[in-house]
């Protein structure tokens, strides 16, 4: 059994090799002896890359503690670590064996880990599901509160099965999502909504203010939804809706550091991998499209009214 720190600041390449050596140690069979990963997203990133690597595939099981590592982390295929000061940049497709997920462990965690996990939450609800969002919208702070277990309620309440019926929204959507794409032979993804400039922000904050992973996606998201507000795909009433959802599960819409530099060089950053910006947008609660036609000006303004949002009282 190793204990290990798999915090953002120590996914790298250094972890992945610490747990190699453990599994060679061990001489585990490397067809029916899975590693087990226990633990956040990123230790299930880091065990899943090394797991890919040693003896080229080495099964390994997935039980997330966290909310992100439920939601999020554990759907999928992908694996990888931080390099060069970038986001995920070393990585392989190699699904778990087997994932399990158990809700009591969400009890264990503290609000702030709570939110940092709802933020994916709440992207697959702006992205493809009305109704999750909606039970976002009744729901969130009790969710917090209650760490996503049993909410209290009486036979006719509908916030008993709340918890539940989100959990299992989140993660159909994200499946459905993935599951046709699942070694992201097309770029062209919902899932990326809330990752374009948070990538670029939560590798800055890392070692300054340190953002957690859903934060960054939290603040991303919310600039989007100003993006789609000055585009003329969503309304005024519908941005504010989606802040107010974002703020109820105790989670950032803004931060000083995503600036016009950090948004555009994003961009750059985006198109030198993708070709082009593919950027998903809102249109409507629970429904999204994808762009290639942003402009530096529509960016720029974006920024200038989460700036202006964020000082309102």
């Amino acid at each position: 059994m190793l204990v290990l720190p798999t915090t953002e600041e120590n996914k790298n390449m250094d972890m992945v090799l610490t747990i190699a050596e453990a599994i060679h140690d061990l001489g585990i069979d490397r067809r029916l002896d899975p590693v087990i990963a226990i633990g956040g997203g990123v230790c299930m990133d880091i065990v899943g890359f090394a797991a890919s690597i040693y003896r080229r595939k080495t099964p390994y099981v997935r039980v997330p503690t966290t909310l992100m590592g439920y939601v999020d982390a554990s759907i999928g295929a992908k694996t990888g670590v931080n390099f060069a000061g970038k986001k995920n940049k070393l990585g392989a497709y190699v699904p778990p064996a087997l994932t399990l997920l158990d809700r009591s462990f969400l009890g264990t965690l503290d609000a702030r880990q709570l939110s940092n996990g709802a933020a994916e939450i709440v992207k697959m609800a702006l992205v493809k599901d009305a109704e999750l969002f909606s039970l976002l919208e009744e729901h969130g702070p009790s969710l917090i509160e209650g760490k996503f277990q049993d909410l209290p309620g009486g036979v006719e309440s509908n916030a008993v099965g709340a918890p539940s019926r989100v959990l299992t929204l989140a993660i159909s959507t994200m499946l459905e999502e993935l599951a046709p794409n699942l070694w992201e032979d097309s770029l062209t993804r919902l899932v990326d909504f809330g990752h374009i400039f948070s990538m670029e922000l939560e590798m800055e904050a890392l070692h300054s203010s340190k953002l957690f992973h859903g934060e960054a996606v939290a603040i991303d998201m919310a600039l989007c939804a100003c993006l789609a507000t000055v585009r003329g795909h969503i309304d005024s009433s519908t941005r504010d809706r989606i802040l107010a959802v974002m703020r109820g599960l105790r989670l950032p819409t803004y931060h000083e550091l995503l600036d016009e530099k950090m948004a555009l060089f994003a961009i750059e950053e985006r198109i030198k991998f993708s070709q082009t910006i593919k950027m998903p947008l809102p249109v409507g609660v629970g429904t999204s499209r994808i762009y290639d036609d942003i402009t530096s000006d529509e960016i720029v303004a974006a920024l200038a009214m989460a700036k202006r949002l964020h000082a309102e009282p």
